[in-house]
């Protein structure tokens, strides 16, 4: 987690340091301070001054509160600046510190969907899934699309960004880039039930090539991952083993998040809006 792999996490990493860093500015000197004072006016020392009647130092107290004060509106300012600049559904203006993102450049989408217990890879654009086997392109914006088919999850590669939770009939979003080949771990961070232990799966950092090659590995599977087979596939498992899936059936994650998959069931969405038409007065009440 400190020393990662993609420039979001690294960002991440490099704030973790900067503000305990801070921090310590003012609990090393308190603590040291602290074990002076209770070794220099022990009661043992008769040398140490007394002095009873002592009650002000204006050098002291501006020491007191204005170091504090200052270390506070820097941490306030840092805060400030990344919770804008690192918000995961902002989408990336750079691929790393030294190479700002191309306005052409397209990202990479995954749709995510945290099962009971593994994960669910869906890439619309290349038409393939996978089970507990993620992969990306190296120097690539990804934009992740997550959800959860049942019980709340968080999806987290540690050396690539931050948490992101995955929670069932909502889209969560995550914007992230991979700067170095590699393969990397990707596990759930909230506890979802008995099978959570081993919700984990590989992150798979490739170059152009090797990813292109990992898509037509994936689309040479027979498998076709349509409602029915979601179906199947959502039901509890532990230590489901990784696999590719050569086909999806289009809009799946959409019917996903607004729970629609089985048949004969009305998506959210589409509820929704069917109640806020039928009852406009409703709305103009509340």
């Amino acid at each position: 987690m400190m020393n990662p792999s993609g420039d979001i996490a690294n960002q991440q990493a490099r704030l973790i340091v900067i503000s305990t860093a801070l921090m310590l500015l003012i609990i090393v000197p308190v603590i040291i301070l602290t074990l002076l004072f209770a070794w220099r006016y022990r009661k043992s020392n008769t040398s140490a001054p007394y002095e009873p009647d002592w009650d002000h130092s204006t050098r002291l107290e501006l020491v007191i509160w204005g170091a504090p004060l200052l270390i506070i509106i820097a941490l306030g300012l840092l805060t400030w600046i990344t919770t804008h600049t690192l918000d995961p559904y902002r989408p990336l203006s750079r691929i790393d510190a030294e190479r700002p993102l191309a306005p052409q450049v397209k990202p990479l989408v995954v749709e995510v969907v945290a099962l009971d217990w593994k994960w669910l890879f869906i890439y619309p654009e290349q038409g393939i899934a996978t089970v507990n086997e993620l992969a990306a392109p190296v120097d690539v914006p990804i934009q992740f699309k997550i959800t959860a088919s049942n019980v709340m999850n968080s999806f987290y590669i540690p050396a690539l960004a931050g948490q992101i939770y995955a929670m069932p009939s909502m889209e969560t979003k995550l914007h992230a880039v991979i700067n170095k080949a590699g393969e990397y771990d990707g596990f759930s961070a909230n506890y979802s039930g008995a099978g959570f232990s081993h919700m984990r799966f590989k992150f798979h950092g490739l170059d152009q090539a090797g990813f292109d090659a990992w898509v037509q590995k994936a689309k040479a599977d027979s498998g076709k991952l349509d409602r029915a087979e979601y179906l199947k596939l959502e039901q509890p498992s532990e230590r489901d083993p990784a696999r590719l899936i050569g086909s999806v059936e289009p809009n799946l994650f959409h019917a996903i998040v607004n729970r629609c998959v089985a048949a004969n069931t009305v998506c959210m969405d589409q509820m929704m809006a069917t109640d806020l038409n039928v009852k406009p007065g409703q709305q103009k009440a509340e």
